[in-house]
């Protein structure tokens, strides 16, 4: 009994998995499976890319290789006697079962095959069935394998939405935290800005205040000795009253009451919106710039789509000026009202500065100063690597008086002016003549 346990064991290990006869030709792929050679290449036929293994669907290459000891093993098995094999009997007639009913799906013996239950069905022989059920399975077999291979795929797809949308949720937390310490670091400095005014309100409102107190104390004072001296007055001879008649009525004509100064306290605390959001704001007040050709320093090259600028190293002009000035070029935009944003992308090193400027504060092609209507940040930028790409940002609110200058890379604050805008305001952007290799651009968040 355990030789045939065995003998079965050894005569299906020299089988192929894939048409469960003796392997053929046998080959081994990469995981270590066998198959026929055939086998193995009509199961691949057809794909390129991801070739798996019809047993443990490891992806394999395109390599086979070929295994000839187990090829003379299988030669050896083939010449051992078969496996004998008790043949079942029907449960009901003790018969040998020789047919199979396709209707019922059934095992019949020749009695079962007179019974009316069965009358009028397809009874087809066992091996005949054997063998049609046996090629229905392998295609049931490749259809589940390829299923299989789709469920899989399947589930990587999922588990890398997963691993993005967490890395994505990840970063958004960053961003967060990064703009509630910027809120709160500027609700600090709101409040002590806000106590300090208030307190020099407060201590303007109390020396009004004290003015008209001492002016209706003196104002009761000269009416309280007028009254006095009528009274007085009235109590004299004829010839005192009348004789002092014309001063008493004299004063009390001119009797004006105080000018008393008014005072209201009104105190607020206006949030500018990038303080609601960096992405918001964008998504807001996002404008397009160009650039103006006519408002371009002769050094500077301008690109045909009007976003982009550099340095001309080959213009004649270049001699004419001094490598620590800067070459200025505006936008065509122009701005007397409302909020804007834009985004500038720096590429390359070299020093560079950005901003806006009053349109009457300046003159053309040169860099305005700070304390004239200009409001700017500079930057040097010094890696060693000509590709560093860095992106900027600008927030123009001109009916609050502030402009705010932003690393987008980073998603924080550079640095914010405040001040009163009565003229209009320009964006403009700058290069330093000893600047090589560096490009300014203007650039858009979808």
């Amino acid at each position: 009994m355990a030789f045939a346990s065995s003998l079965a064991k050894l005569q299906q290990q020299a089988s192929c998995s894939f048409c469960l006869n003796y392997l053929s030709d046998p080959v081994t792929i990469d995981c270590g499976h066998n198959f026929c050679r055939s086998c193995i290449q009509q199961c691949w036929e057809g794909l390129q890319d991801i070739l798996p293994c019809p047993d443990c669907l490891h992806h394999c290459f395109d390599t086979v290789k070929p295994n000839t000891q187990l090829r003379h093993i299988v030669d050896i098995v083939m010449q051992l006697p078969a496996t004998p094999i008790k043949e079942p009997l029907c449960e009901r007639h003790s018969e040998v079962l020789d047919l199979f009913c396709e209707n019922d799906l059934e095992l019949l013996c020749p009695q079962c095959r007179a019974v009316s239950d069965h009358y009028n069905h397809d009874l087809i022989p066992i091996s005949k069935a054997a063998a049609s059920y046996q090629k229905k399975l392998k295609n049931h077999m490749c259809h589940l394998r390829k299923q299989l291979e789709n469920a899989e795929m399947e589930c990587e797809l999922q588990v890398s939405k997963s691993i993005k949308l967490m890395l994505k949720i990840r970063n958004w937390r960053k961003k967060l935290q990064l703009e509630f310490r910027q809120f709160n670091h500027f609700m600090g400095r709101q409040q002590v800005a806000v106590k300090t005014r208030l307190l020099s309100k407060v201590k303007v409102g109390e020396e009004k205040l004290e003015a008209n107190r001492s002016e209706i104390s003196g104002h009761i004072s000269t009416l309280k000795n007028l009254w006095s001296e009528m009274r007085d007055k009235c109590l004299q001879t004829d010839l005192d009253l009348l004789g002092g008649v014309r001063n008493l009525y004299s004063r009390y004509r001119n009797i004006r009451p105080p000018a008393v100064s008014s005072y209201q306290l009104n105190e607020s605390c206006p949030l500018p919106p990038h303080f609601f959001g960096l992405q918001k704001m964008i998504s807001t007040f996002q404008v397009d710039l160009t650039l103006n050709r006519r408002m371009a320093h002769p050094t500077l090259m301008i690109s045909k789509d009007l976003k982009s600028v550099k340095l001309d190293a080959r213009s004649p002009y270049s001699i004419l000026y001094s490598s620590s000035s800067y070459a200025v070029v505006q936008s065509q935009e122009r701005f007397k009202s409302g909020r804007y944003f834009w985004q500038v992308e720096v590429r390359g090193t070299g020093s560079w500065s950005l901003g806006v400027h009053n349109e009457l504060s300046s003159k053309r092609f040169m860099l305005p100063y700070q304390d004239s209507g200009c409001w700017q940040v500079e930057q040097d930028t010094n890696s060693q690597h000509d590709q560093q790409v860095s992106r900027f940002g600008v927030f123009l609110d001109y009916e609050l008086g502030e402009v705010s200058f932003y690393n987008l890379i980073s998603r924080s604050c550079l640095c914010n002016f405040s001040s009163k805008f009565t003229e209009t305001l320009v964006p403009f952007f700058s290069i330093k003549y000893s600047s090589k290799c560096l490009t300014i651009s203007l650039v858009r968040e979808e």
